[in-house]
């Protein structure tokens, strides 16, 4: 299994191939994320990692259609990234975005209505939301990942209050 860890800085994942800018990281290939394309091959991996990268980087569509082109047809993409209510996602500078857990359903098989900005499509396969202890530990954890509708529900009302810390996306490729 050929795996690309996008951004992998100092923690590369084991057996993965590491792509980051920093020169002081532990990748094997050096290149700038924001530029386009990286140097692959077309559906060359059957999985890709995103771990705290997509806040980082500028263009949000423009990243997913390239891991999109990297991953082969019913491969898998995991991104993880903090929620926007969380203080590390506006402590950190060099965060760009600041995500929920809908801002990917643009590359979902109906497109979240909005088909225009990008023709590559994902079928989201898990979403996992960690929220702060307290939280978690009074049963709002459990809540909001085994329920869709409680996690809208969540997102719409209550993010404010009950904080979401890290978010973690699996989608399948599909091509």
């Amino acid at each position: 299994m050929r795996v690309l860890d996008v951004g992998c800085g100092r923690n590369k994942r084991p057996g993965a191939i590491g792509i980051d800018r920093n020169p002081d990281g532990r990748a094997d290939v050096l290149a700038d994320l924001d530029h386009f394309p990286y140097p692959f091959a077309d559906s060359s991996f059957d999985r890709l990692l995103a771990i705290h990268v997509i806040e980082h980087l500028a263009d949000v569509i423009r990243s997913m259609e390239e891991f999109h082109r990297l991953v082969r047809p019913g491969g898998r993409v995991r991104i993880e990234t903090p929620h926007y209510t969380d203080f590390s996602s506006f402590c950190d500078p060099t965060h760009r975005w600041h995500l929920n857990t809908f801002s990917f359903r643009y590359f979902g098989e109906d497109h979240g209505g909005f088909g225009y900005y990008s023709r590559c499509r994902f079928r989201e396969t898990r979403i996992h939301v960690k929220l702060l202890a307290f939280w978690r530990w009074l049963g709002f954890e459990f809540l909001v990942n085994r329920f869709p509708r409680y996690r809208r529900f969540w997102e719409h009302y209550l993010c404010f209050v009950v904080r979401g810390k890290v978010m973690e996306f699996e989608f399948e490729v599909l091509k």
